[in-house]
């Protein structure tokens, strides 16, 4: 059973691109629909992390507007961390599933329970993924990697539930 989903950002939960304003703002973009997916992990008991080599204020804005409350930016190490946050959380890495889209994702997505990688990853990180979604990251990736998730776990009548 998946207990906590961790989710990279960059390539996973946007796009990738970063945008730098003339006086240095940093500008991303998320999309609504992998949030909704996320909040209502949550609400169905289940626990989310967020691990980001990049520290980034309209990241930890995100993940406060989503009620992540697992958040860690500047992550040299994402599979220390990881393990770090199942001892936290008194779970085991089988029961994790991740998605990551570059070679920094590599580690940690060896070694949990169910791997995803948005359809437009990096080769590398492709090739040792459980699941290739068919979306690509900022693009609804995440959204399809919870849904199918709940479908596997046999959450889907709760999930549907709320909003039938």
């Amino acid at each position: 059973m998946i207990e906590l989903i961790v989710l990279d950002v960059d390539g996973c939960m946007t796009d990738g691109r970063i945008v730098y304003g003339n006086e240095g703002d940093e500008i991303k973009a998320f999309d609504v629909k992998d949030g909704f997916a996320i909040v209502n992990w949550i609400a169905l008991g289940r626990h989310v992390a967020i691990i980001t080599g990049r520290r980034s204020k309209i990241v930890e804005r995100r993940a406060k507007e989503l009620g992540i409350t697992h958040f860690y930016q500047g992550v040299k190490d994402k599979l220390a961390m990881l393990e770090e946050i199942c001892i936290d959380l008194g779970i085991d890495l089988s029961q994790v599933a991740a998605i990551g889209d570059d070679l920094n994702d590599f580690k940690m997505l060896k070694a949990c329970g169910r791997s995803f990688t948005p359809a437009d990853a990096m080769h590398y990180v492709t090739s040792i993924a459980d699941v290739v979604l068919s979306r690509k990251g900022g693009r609804g990736a995440v959204r399809e990697m919870i849904e199918l998730l709940i479908r596997q776990e046999g959450m889907e009548e709760e999930y549907l539930s709320r909003w039938t």
